[in-house]
């Protein structure tokens, strides 16, 4: 918990960091206690030089520890009700349904394909505002995040401990401290066994600032496994275990082996979406988050968190046969 102090004549206020923020970042802070605020302005208030720490200037990923005092300038926020930002009562629904595991710590849930983990972009609001809204109580932050197209394990933590200690999970190399799989649906027959694709994968942006994702030798280090399940109609089912979680990693790995991703919109093969659009109704992409496997509490509280296949996905794979 954070303690204010009374606010200045100026409007602004101050807060004294305590030990559940020790280490947070301070735009990731500044989101959680001005709550409504969209992204853009807390990282104004940031560049600008009015929120400050220990009264000096700061950068957005500055950690924030225990004993700092920061200021917040005065903000004027519209109620979410308000301005119509309040996230509809069937998505909340949607997402309270869709909750697959929860302990006092952590909270795993189900995303639907089309749904951004955090808003921004022209988004309202992701997965983390939605469920910030349905859980206010809670202090829920985002452990790592799903491309908006991509259904699946979504983990958010409950406790800071927890957060920090996922977080030292997901930096550690080749995999070893959250092991991920994913079902995909490529296209064309894969070759039996394992596929594996280590392909540095370098991030670019296309006019109009949309992101686009490319194997480059100057990019990140990037290793991806896919192995066949079974086949159908001659398309591979397939199990993608990966070791680095770069954007888009499965998607361009895949598009790399000359098996791209059914469905994908952005580096696929689009006659052959279009089939599946047609053919067995495939309208997104084919790309689950299934499976994420960890231990906390240095190493004594093992965790294996599963994300049902999407029915829509079920489906699609029953009509092919």
């Amino acid at each position: 918990m954070t303690q204010p102090q009374p606010p200045p004549s100026s409007g602004a206020r101050s807060v004294r960091i305590t030990e559940d923020s020790d280490g947070q970042r301070v735009d990731n802070f500044l989101l959680g206690l001005l709550k409504g605020a969209p992204r853009s302005l807390i990282y104004k208030l940031i560049r600008s030089g009015q929120v400050r720490i220990n009264g000096g200037r700061v950068r957005a990923e500055r950690k924030l520890e225990e004993g700092d005092v920061v200021r917040i300038p005065p903000v004027r926020i519209e109620s979410t009700q308000d301005a119509g930002r309040l996230p509809p009562k069937g998505l909340l629904e949607a997402l309270e349904a869709s909750i697959v595991f929860e302990d006092a710590r952590l909270l795993a849930i189900n995303k639907p394909s089309g749904l951004a983990s955090h808003g921004g972009s022209g988004i309202s609001f992701g997965v983390i505002e939605a469920l910030r809204a349905l859980r206010p109580k809670d202090k829920l932050e985002l452990v790592h995040r799903l491309d908006r197209d991509t259904s699946g394990l979504l983990v958010l933590a409950k406790k800071r401990s927890a957060l920090t200690e996922l977080q030292a999970l997901l930096r550690e190399d080749h995999g070893a401290g959250i092991r991920k799989r994913y079902l995909a649906l490529l296209l064309g027959r894969m070759p039996d066994g394992v596929m594996s694709v280590d392909a540095p994968l370098h991030v670019g942006l296309r006019q109009g600032g949309e992101r686009h994702v490319q194997v480059n030798p100057a990019g990140k280090p990037s290793m991806s496994h896919f192995r066949v399940l079974e086949r159908r109609a001659g398309q591979s089912y397939c199990e993608v275990r990966i070791e680095t979680g770069r954007t888009h990693q499965i998607r361009v790995h895949a598009q790399h082996i000359g098996h791209p991703v059914a469905g994908d919109d952005k580096y696929g093969d689009e006659p052959a979406n279009k089939r599946l659009r047609e053919q067995v109704g495939l309208k997104r992409l084919f790309l689950h988050a299934s499976t994420l496997e960890f231990s906390l509490d240095g190493g004594k509280a093992p965790y294996s968190l599963n994300a049902p296949l999407a029915t829509d996905l079920v489906e699609v794979l029953d009509r092919l046969g």
